[in-house]
């Protein structure tokens, strides 16, 4: 009985979720949402039947997906909450209940609906944020770690790494700008919309990276919280696209993970060979 209530709260609080985020969208999209509002509201009823209780919405979730989508896209809250909907389809094969059974299909085309329905303007620019998120991950992780051994200065490798970061945002824009030009274009995508999606992605990855090195004095502490900025970023940005894409996030994490990382340590030892070659000191 208590993990029924779970679910009949689960219901009620899904419904709510649904019709506020029925209101952040128009068309056939927002009729969609409204109908799989008024199914969760339909299960909802079917639980308290059952329990002979009323359950009120977790208002915390709700608010936490009205605040995901509004962050980071309906497709993302959607997907995220569809993921929770699936381990509650388990759970619900437990329970030999006529209801949850016709529960559990309503699920299952509530998936399906939601996964035809979504049509979203960012998504259809996600290659151009991964191409600007991983080579600034790439390129300015590697060049601040070289030049940390390099120069040994934050102020100077700060400096450079800003620049650099902010001149080769403008550079990889443009060439993706190119790029989307040279293609054959659909409806959804625009080579400038693109090359803004590239642009930000890069500069923004640039802030996180270079910001350790305009705050602290030690260059290597300032290194290792670039690391860490590094991996955090690598780590949000994964998780949003193995949501929104369906992919394993495992394995496009460590990919990433080992693509940027590995370029750094080879420049933290270019860095050190350089050093030393030169014998420039600062």
């Amino acid at each position: 009985m208590k993990e029924i209530l779970e679910f009949q709260r689960k219901e009620i609080t899904e419904y709510h979720v649904y019709r506020k985020l029925a209101k952040k969208v128009s068309g056939k999209n927002a009729e969609i949402l409204l109908s799989i509002a008024e199914d969760e509201k339909r299960h909802y009823e079917m639980f308290r039947k059952i329990t002979g209780k009323e359950t009120k919405p977790s208002m915390l979730l709700v608010f936490w997906y009205i605040l995901l989508a509004t962050l980071f896209g309906l497709t993302f809250a959607l997907k995220l909450m569809e993921r929770n909907e699936k381990k509650a389809e388990k759970a619900y094969e437990k329970i030999d209940i006529p209801e949850v059974v016709r529960i559990m299909k309503d699920e299952e085309r509530h998936e399906e609906e939601i996964l035809n329905m979504l049509d979203e303007e960012r998504l259809n620019y996600v290659s151009s944020m991964v191409l600007g998120l991983n080579d600034a991950l790439v390129e300015l992780t590697g060049a601040l770690a070289g030049l940390t051994f390099a120069f040994q200065n934050t102020k100077i490798v700060g400096l450079s790494g800003l620049i650099t970061g902010i001149a080769a945002a403008f550079s990889m824009a443009a060439s993706e700008y190119l790029s989307q030009r040279a293609e054959e274009q659909t409806e959804k995508t625009s080579p400038l919309k693109a090359a803004l999606y590239t642009g930000i992605a890069y500069i923004v990855t640039v802030a996180i990276l270079v910001a350790p090195f305009l705050i602290l004095e030690n260059p290597f502490v300032a290194l290792v919280f670039t690391l860490i900025g590094a991996t955090l970023v690598v780590l949000f940005f994964t998780f949003f696209v193995s949501v929104v894409k369906e992919k394993r996030f495992g394995s496009y994490f460590l990919e990433m993970f080992l693509l940027s990382f590995g370029v750094a340590a080879f420049s933290f030892l270019v860095g050190v060979i350089a050093r030393r070659i030169f014998g420039i000191e600062i």
